[in-house]
């Protein structure tokens, strides 16, 4: 049995989305942390997309053809980007097919979804067509930033110090 986390991406691996990206952002970090709004309603679960998408890269991780996964929840792809990027310590470029939708792609908390590394993504993309399940290359691992398509780019120690210091401040606050 093989396993994988999302520590183990490597220079010059290719990035890959697994699952529809809609955008939705009802009920999502986005609204609550950034607009202080809390409405909408959360993604719908489609439970066949679900086990679709997971068994698809269960596979995977079990022949071996990724080096990391992380899945897509709270916060969406720029959440699970970062914490792949912070954990591995290697920068990550995504490219976003639609950059007027950056906030919904980036952010959105569609349900049934991947970010996977891989060094040859070819034959991912093609099992992924012959399975009916919806992915695409969308970055790199490379650089020492968490970047996307030139609307920002945050070097990674950064973002470590604001993932890092941000629970003692607060705990200092409230004493």
């Amino acid at each position: 049995v093989r396993r994988t986390n999302f520590a183990s991406m490597r220079v010059g691996e290719t990035l890959v989305l697994v699952g529809a990206t809609v955008g939705d952002l009802g009920a999502s970090l986005y609204l609550r942390e950034l607009l202080g709004r809390e409405d909408g309603a959360p993604p719908p679960v489609d439970l066949t997309a679900e086990r679709r998408n997971g068994d698809f890269v269960r596979a995977l991780i079990g022949d071996g053809a990724v080096s990391a996964v992380h899945d897509l929840s709270d916060g969406g792809l720029v959440a699970a980007a970062a914490e792949m990027a912070m954990a591995s310590n290697q920068g990550i470029s995504l490219r976003l097919p639609d950059t007027d939708a950056a906030v919904a792609m980036l952010f959105g908390e569609d349900q049934a979804r991947y970010l996977l590394a891989a060094k040859d993504v070819a034959p991912i993309l093609a099992a992924a067509a012959a399975a009916g399940v919806p992915a695409v290359a969308i970055g790199a691992a490379e650089g020492e930033a968490l970047s996307v398509d030139g609307l920002f780019s945050l070097p990674l120690a950064r973002l470590r110090e604001a993932h890092e210091t941000w629970l003692p401040g607060y705990m200092e606050s409230a004493v």
